[in-house]
């Protein structure tokens, strides 16, 4: 037993060092560096007990960990959680607007800077972050665990993910494609039939089929085996950047051929131009970054099941609200009220059918 004669401390203060001394043994112990703690309290402030920051050195440094304004960099995916927060990858990290500020994740809980390039929201509720070389972070809402390929992830830039119809977790990366449950991974490359090892795009057909898209074609996973799917001219597509099956069951493709509509049985190509992201709104409306229906320069398009309009074309005169580099989309959502946000090359801009607020260039309403 140990005492403490004739100290010049109180008893009250030995017994709160003994305490921090204990807490901070058991995080060192058990968090490996990878676990970021999350306090509770209303104003998102995180508990910085993971000191160690690294990252690439063309991270976007933002200053400001709690703004009125959004990144001001590339936002290359959106999400709109079950909590009505607006998640965004961003090339400043994890930002999250909680209905009044943005909130820079990666600056508050000291996380590796890198940029972020996926967001994904399983059934339980996790929110799940790609990044460009840095691998995967999950947060449960307190925890940001970090997962690499030294977790036995096959890439560290994780391009797509997937949550599949038994729970499964697939993440897409430069080196192959994963499939991660109960803490275990188990990797596909060209070796096991996949069509090539940049898994770029990933979707879930209504069959619980999983569409894979690589920058060398695209493949389908079912019971343990990979097809390959060609185009209508029998070719295999290229650089598919984004696999989506909507409400109907159609599969849509963007590739670097445009967009390809597959309706069960044949092969429709929609437009040669080239598009990226694809989302489905509540209305079931299409929406379309990149390129579109009837001009290569369109930078948003919408298609209602029979007509594709122009939302925004790079080649139109200025729109109010919008600047050049905001023409350049990437990502999409929609929110609770049903308003279109997508993420573009300078930050982020909220639609509501009539006007664009965009948020990275003035305070919020």
């Amino acid at each position: 037993m140990v005492t403490f004669k004739h100290s010049k401390y109180s008893p009250s203060f030995i017994i709160r060092l003994i305490i921090y001394t204990f807490l901070i043994f058991i995080y060192s112990c058990t968090s490996g560096d990878k676990t970021v703690l999350i306090d509770e309290n209303p104003n998102h402030e995180i508990e910085k007990m993971n000191s160690k920051v690294d990252g690439d050195p063309a991270f976007e440094q933002n200053l400001d960990t709690i703004s009125e304004y959004a990144p001001h960099s590339i936002t290359r995916n959106i999400l709109n959680d079950r909590n009505g927060n607006i998640w965004l990858a961003s090339w400043e990290g994890i930002i999250c607007y909680d209905g009044k500020h943005f909130i820079n994740y990666t600056l508050k809980a000291g996380l590796r800077q890198f940029h972020i390039c996926s967001i994904m929201e399983d059934r339980s509720g996790n929110l799940w972050f790609g990044t460009v070389g840095a691998g995967v972070y999950k947060f449960d809402g307190k925890n940001f665990i970090n997962i690499t390929t030294a977790d036995h992830l096959a890439g560290n830039t994780v391009f797509s993910m997937l949550e599949d119809n038994s729970g499964i977790i697939w993440f897409g990366t430069d080196q192959g494609l994963s499939s991660y449950r109960g803490g275990t991974f188990i990797n596909y490359t060209t070796h096991q039939g996949l069509s090539g090892n940049s898994v770029q795009a990933l979707a879930l057909d209504q069959s619980g089929k999983i569409w894979i898209g690589t920058h060398s074609g695209i493949s389908i996973f079912n019971n343990g085996t990979f097809a390959n799917f060609k185009n209508a001219t029998g070719d295999s597509f290229y650089n598919v950047r984004f696999i989506h099956s909507d409400r109907t069951g159609k599969i849509w493709i963007s590739s670097r051929e445009g967009i390809d509509r597959f309706d069960g049985q044949n092969i429709s190509n929609i437009t040669t131009n080239f598009s990226g992201n694809i989302y489905e709104d509540r209305a079931g409306i299409l929406w379309f970054s990149g390129g579109g229906a009837n001009s290569p320069d369109i930078a948003l398009t919408k298609f209602d099941g029979k007509n594709f309009t122009e939302v925004i074309s790079k080649n139109n005169s200025l729109i109010e609200g919008l600047r050049e580099i905001d023409k350049q989309v990437f990502g999409i959502t929609e929110d609770k009220e049903g308003n279109i946000w997508f993420g573009t090359a300078g930050g982020v801009v909220k639609y509501d059918n009539r006007s664009f607020n965009n948020f990275s260039i003035k305070k919020l309403k």
